[in-house]
């Protein structure tokens, strides 16, 4: 794996992201769209792909390539708090070249390094496998109501999913699966080395340095949050290792469905117990502690509880 995510950056591979770009997106604070690049590719490719492939290669941040401009985009129809509306980052076509670039190696590494509980944004894999996975299991649930043992299942929404990732965190995430040390470096250099500005009616506003958080419409964010939200994963996989989640089977012989991902959002199958709701919490506390991201309650949900005859639901 390091062999190959060090190696010198290429024309190629530079070229490749860059046309694999829709050219209408939004503009960032350059103001210049894909489109004109792609048009004009005969008279910019060589600054464009000299300047990309010098930042990859000496990682050395150049002023300016990795500003940009926040578009607040409403949740719903009249919004009445910040927490209403969604953050979008509009980057540079340039800095976006070069973290498709660095996207694009990353990608072929993470079947072999991410669960198979999750199916979002992994290549090979499809959301709706879980989709019909979670399916299955709730309908197994529904229908085995009468049995001997209770079950339910959550559906856990993070708050803030991208914005709370703590950089310190995803360095050290990044150590434990093994990827080499310069390879991070250069995935923190976009991820921390970033400047902010406010697009209010057409004008820029205010620069911001972050201190944490990933950025929704940068091409990296997406894959870097699946190596944070696979050590959530991790913690699953270990309760239910050691029992204290033990998931639900649908048939003899079928294998243990403890916990499922969709991106940041999580579903767990488990006996509707009081020593398992616990265990359920403390692997959240924990992933709490550790990356800084908690559960949004508001967002989350139980349901299908198939719990014993009077027993009180405030148990669960």
């Amino acid at each position: 794996m390091a062999e190959s995510l060090l190696r010198p950056y290429t024309e190629m591979e530079v070229t490749k992201a860059f046309f694999s770009m829709s050219p209408l997106k939004s503009p960032g604070p350059d103001g210049i769209p894909p489109l004109f690049y792609q048009k004009f590719w005969h008279v910019v490719k060589s600054d464009v792909i000299s300047c990309v492939i010098n930042f990859l290669n000496s990682r050395v941040l150049p002023t300016g390539f990795n500003d940009m401009n926040i578009v607040l985009i409403p949740k719903c129809k009249q919004p009445q708090s910040l927490s209403q509306y969604r953050p979008i980052s509009l980057c540079n076509v340039v800095y976006k070249i070069a973290s498709k670039s660095i996207a694009n190696r990353l990608k072929p590494w993470l079947d072999s390094i991410i669960s198979r509980a999750q199916s979002a944004f992994v290549p090979g894999r499809l959301i709706t496998d879980n989709v019909l996975v979670a399916f299955e299991t709730n309908h197994f649930l529904q229908t085995h109501s009468k049995g001997r043992k209770h079950f339910m299942n959550l559906k856990l929404d993070i708050s803030k999913a991208y914005d709370r990732v703590e950089w310190s965190f995803l360095r050290k995430v990044m150590g434990k699966l093994g990827f080499p040390s310069a390879f991070i470096d250069l995935i923190m250099l976009c991820v921390s080395l970033v400047s902010y500005s406010f697009l209010l009616s057409g004008s820029q506003f205010g620069s911001i340095t972050p201190q944490r958080g990933l950025r929704q419409g940068d091409p990296l964010s997406p894959y870097l949050f699946l190596l944070c939200i696979e050590s959530l994963c991790s913690l699953f996989r270990a309760a239910a290792d050691r029992g204290t989640i033990p998931g639900v089977a649908v048939c003899r012989g079928a294998p243990s469905i403890s916990h499922l991902l969709f991106a940041d959002d999580t579903m767990v199958f488990c006996p509707a117990t009081l020593n398992t709701v616990q265990a359920v919490r403390l692997v959240l506390d924990t992933y709490k502690l550790a990356s800084g991201q908690e559960i949004n309650l508001h967002k989350s949900l139980r349901f299908l509880v198939v719990t014993p005859l009077g027993t009180p639901d405030k148990t669960w």
